[in-house]
């Protein structure tokens, strides 16, 4: 079965192996889901290779915390749940990663991005506009967020926070952290919001957040508007208006009002660059100055005044 996994994630083309309680398995090579032609012969071996696979990602799967998710040795995501959590037995989504990371011009070659919009985006990275990237799952937010470290200054210090860690940005100077689970024991978590405060403390020139999906989007905040300017972060969001919602209800989970997480997600944000994935492409759909409507803020550099919105 390890053999079998090491031929379907090394095809370059394959970004995603998914296998089901039945034992079927399903890739997707960037356009749509596809059956795989390999299987596994019943819910028993799904629910034995999904426990090994967490062992290995050093995560714990069992009866008793039926799911996981990790890190496999040579970068795959690993994402796992047992029944009766998952009705119909075991399920595995395994997300493989880039062996090169895309640049820009790797994005406007494969229609994701248009050529103004890519110089665009060039041209806010080099002023050290804070961007947020958002778009649904699969829409490709990692993917542009990796391109956008690429036209980051070999100069700068990138203090890179991820939960799981799938950045590889060709740049020379990146420091690297990853959040952790608490243990058995119940003890030893660090927490995302933990590395966002550690970040402030490295002397960053960028702080890059791979995903924010809790309490740390205030840490982020607090980050970008004490002098941290030009960093990055994703989020999930079904559109660039739905952006101030979702980032409202993540404040929440610190504690904040609505109010107070929108003084400080206007102040902290300069534009929000929007994807979308329709017929299996993925595509940058709006580059959007924040809030919604407005110039982008000037900061005594050279820059664009004004990202116009895109639908």
């Amino acid at each position: 079965m390890d053999r079998m996994l090491r031929e379907l994630t090394a095809d370059a083309s394959v970004t995603d192996v998914l296998i089901n309680g039945d034992g079927t398995i399903w890739v997707d090579r960037g356009a749509r889901l596809e059956r795989a032609p390999q299987s596994l012969p019943d819910p028993d071996a799904v629910r034995r290779l999904a426990v090994r696979l967490a062992a290995a990602a050093d995560r714990r799967l069992d009866d008793s915390l039926p799911y996981a998710d990790g890190q496999l040795p040579g970068g795959l995501r690993l994402h796992a749940v047992l029944a009766p959590v998952a009705c119909d037995g075991a399920h595995i989504s395994l997300r493989v990663a880039r062996r090169r990371p895309f640049t820009l011009a790797d994005l406007e070659a494969a229609g994701s991005i248009t050529g103004a919009d890519a110089a665009r985006l060039r041209s806010l990275v080099v002023s050290r506009r804070t961007i947020l990237v958002t778009g649904g799952t699969g829409s490709g937010k990692t993917t542009l967020l990796g391109a956008l470290l690429d036209s980051v200054a070999p100069r700068e210090r990138i203090v890179l926070v991820e939960d799981v860690a799938e950045l590889v940005p060709a740049h020379p100077h990146v420091v690297r952290l990853q959040s952790r689970h608490r243990n058995v024991e119940g003890a030893g978590e660090v927490t995302m919001a933990d590395l966002v405060r550690q970040a402030m403390r490295m002397r960053p020139d960028r702080i890059v957040v791979g995903e924010v999906r809790g309490a740390e989007v205030i840490d982020l905040f607090r980050a970008l508007n004490t002098g941290h300017e030009g960093g990055f972060a994703t989020v999930h969001a079904n559109s660039a208006a739905d952006v101030m919602a979702r980032l409202e209800a993540l404040g929440t989970l610190a504690g904040l009002s609505p109010a107070a997480v929108r003084t400080q997600a206007v102040a902290a944000i300069d534009v929000v660059v929007h994807l979308e994935r329709t017929d299996g492409r993925r595509r940058v759909s709006e580059i959007v100055a924040w809030p919604l409507g407005t110039r982008t803020k000037h900061r005594d550099r050279a820059g664009p005044t004004e990202p116009g919105r895109r639908s």
